[in-house]
C-alpha cells in the first residue's frame, strides 16, 4: 500500500517501543520501577483541588460548546496577567494563542515559519524537534550537546549555522535533561540571533527562536529561569514562547497550553490550528482562566508540589552518586529543574553473569530493565548518538517508598557485571 512520503518516512519512537515492553512485563506480573514517562501518577501528584473543582463546575454550567479559535477572551486575559506577574513579560491579547497543550502550538510554530528545505537548528538530546522538522520537510541542523555544558546548546555550537537557518528550537528547563540555561549562555545565543537578523536584508526571512519553557516554574535550589525577551528586549520580535499548565500543575491530561510572541506569527499559527481544530476544551479553558487568577492557591500548590518532586530527584541523585563512589560505572547530574534527572549507565562492553557481552547501549537498556526492573529512557531516544550512555529518569510516577528497593535491585544487577 503506497501512502504519503511523510507517513512512509516517519521515524519510529524508541520511547513508544520501550513503553510497550514495559506494559507487557507489567501485564505478566513483573514489578517494574518505571521512570520513563514524562507524566504524573494522579494518585501521587494530583492536580490542584481548586482547578479540579473549577473544571467540574464549568461542565455543570454546560460550557461544552466550541471555544474561540484563539482561546477564550477570559483565559487569554488571565494568561496575560499571569505572565506579567510571574515573568515580567507584557504581551497584548492578539499576541497570545491558546491550544490543547504545547504540542499543537509547537507544530504550528514550525508550520508558520518554516518552508521545505529551511534549516532548523536544535540540540540533542531534546524532545521531538527531529519529528517536527521532518513534518515541515526542513533540513536538520543537529548539535549534540554534552555533559560538559549540562546538555544545553551553546552560542559557539550554534554560530557556524545561523546564516542560513530559519528557526532555532530551544527548551529550558530542558526535556529530557532537567537542566537549564545559565544567564550568560542564553544571552550569548540571543546576541547571535540579533546580530544575524541585522545582517539580513530588508524583506528576507528572519531567524526565529521557539522557546519552550513548559517546566519553567519547576526550578530547585539556586537555579533561576531565564528567557530571551527579558534578557534582550530586542528578541521580542524573534521569539515565540511555548507554555502550558501540563507540567507546572501536574495537569498533562487537562490539555490547556498557550503561546505568545509576535502578533503576525501568532495570527498565522491561529489560522493553521483553526483548520486542525486543536483547541483546548471550553470547560477547561473556563477553569484555567479562573485558577490562574488565584495566586494564593497557586503559591500554596507549588510550594508542596516542588518540594515533593525535588525530594525524589535529590534522593535518586544521591543514590547514583553513592553507587559511583562504590566503583560502579554510573553517574548523575545534580537536579536543577523539571521532573527529570540525567543519569549515566556506562555499561557497554561489560559482560553479564551468563557470559553475554553488552555490545551497545540498547543492550544496556535491556539489561537494566530485565535484571534490575529499572525502566529509564536512553538519550538516543531523544536524537543523541546510539552509543550515548546517558538517560532520562522521570519522577512523575515515583513513590518515595520504592526508591530504596529500586537501588537495591540496581546495585545487585550492577554487581553481576564484569
Amino acid at each position: 500500500m503506497k501512502l504519503s512520503h511523510l507517513s512512509e518516512t516517519l521515524i519510529g519512537s524508541e520511547i513508544v517501543k520501550l513503553g510497550g515492553e514495559i506494559r507487557e512485563k507489567i501485564r505478566q506480573g513483573a514489578k517494574i520501577y518505571n521512570f520513563t514517562v514524562g507524566d504524573f501518577d494522579p494518585a501521587v501528584f494530583p492536580i490542584p483541588r481548586e482547578l479540579e473543582d473549577a473544571i467540574v463546575d464549568a461542565y455543570r454550567r454546560h460550557f461544552t460548546n466550541y471555544p474561540a479559535a484563539e482561546g477564550n477572551l477570559d483565559l487569554r486575559e488571565s494568561i496575560k496577567s499571569f505572565t506579567h506577574d510571574t515573568e515580567g513579560l507584557d504581551y497584548a491579547l492578539p499576541e497570545i494563542l491558546v491550544a490543547s497543550g504545547g504540542r499543537p502550538l509547537i507544530y504550528s510554530v514550525f508550520r508558520a515559519i518554516c518552508d521545505e528545505g529551511d534549516k532548523v537548528i536544535y540540540a540533542v538530546p531534546s524532545w521531538n524537534n527531529n519529528h517536527y522538522t521532518h513534518f515541515v520537510s526542513g533540513e536538520h541542523i543537529v548539535i549534540e550537546a554534552t555533559a560538559e555544558t549540562n546538555f544545553m546548546p551553546t552560542a559557539d555550537a550554534i554560530r557556524p549555522y545561523v546564516q542560513e537557518a530559519t528557526l532555532i528550537a530551544l527548551c529550558s528547563p530542558q526535556n529530557p535533561t532537567g537542566t537549564t540555561f545559565r544567564k550568560e549562555d542564553l544571552e550569548a545565543i540571543c546576541d547571535l540571533v540579533i546580530e544575524e537578523n541585522k545582517r539580513r536584508p530588508e524583506g528576507a526571512k528572519k531567524l526565529y527562536v521557539m522557546y519552550d519553557q513548559m517546566y519553567w516554574h519547576l526550578t530547585y535550589g539556586d537555579i533561576r529561569h531565564y528567557n530571551p525577551v527579558s534578557l534582550r528586549p530586542e528578541m521580542r520580535g524573534y521569539t515565540i514562547f511555548i507554555d502550558a499548565i501540563s507540567k507546572v500543575f501536574a495537569a498533562t491530561g487537562v490539555r490547556v497550553g498557550w503561546s505568545f510572541g509576535p502578533e503576525k506569527i501568532i495570527a498565522k499559527m491561529k489560522a493553521i490550528l483553526t483548520h486542525i481544530g486543536a483547541w483546548a476544551p471550553m470547560a477547561e479553558q473556563k477553569a484555567v482562566a479562573k485558577y490562574l487568577a488565584n495566586r494564593d492557591a497557586i503559591t500554596q500548590y507549588l510550594a508542596h508540589f516542588k518540594k515533593e518532586v525535588e525530594e525524589r530527584l535529590r534522593r535518586i541523585y544521591e543514590g547514583f552518586v553513592s553507587l559511583r563512589e562504590k566503583g560502579y560505572s554510573v553517574d548523575a547530574i545534580a537536579p536543577e529543574a523539571a521532573i527529570y534527572l540525567t543519569i549515566k549507565l556506562d555499561l557497554a562492553g561489560k559482560t553479564t553473569a551468563d557470559g553475554k557481552k553488552l555490545e551497545n547501549q540498547s543492550e544496556v537498556t535491556d539489561y537494566i530493565l530485565n535484571e534490575a526492573s529499572l525502566a529509564v529512557v536512553p538519550f538516543y531516544a531523544f536524537g543523541a548518538g546510539k552509543n550515548n550512555p546517558w538517560y532520562r529518569l522521570s519522577v512523575g510516577t515515583c513513590r518515595k517508598e520504592e526508591i530504596g528497593e529500586m537501588f537495591a535491585r540496581l546495585e545487585e544487577a550492577l554487581s553481576r557485571l564484569k
